[in-house]
């Protein structure tokens, strides 16, 4: 068995407040539970408006499809939307 954790830096060049930065982050983080059966939350950066640090976390039967399947979320986020950039990411696995 293997943990996957993925780190997302996200930028959010047009937000202005943290009830747009909830309203931009929500639906992300809900999406990407639907959708790729995984565990989120924003782990940083919390009152900074611009900006967001999301972890998402999988288990999976062995490494490599672990971070196969972080990658692909990786993948996804940068293509989603415009109002939250993919600035960085790293996937880190965890035994």
């Amino acid at each position: 068995m293997a943990v996957g954790l993925l780190t997302l830096e996200l930028y959010l060049p047009l937000n202005d407040s943290l009830k747009g930065k909830r309203g931009i982050l929500k639906p992300l983080i809900a999406r990407l539970r639907r959708e790729f059966n995984v565990s989120v939350c924003e782990a940083d950066a919390q009152d900074v408006l611009t900006r967001a640090v999301l972890e998402v976390v999988c288990v999976s039967q062995n490494r490599a499809l672990a971070h196969r399947h972080l990658q692909a979320v990786a993948n996804r986020v940068e293509s989603w939307r415009m109002d939250a950039q993919l600035i960085d990411y790293f996937i880190e696995m965890l035994d």
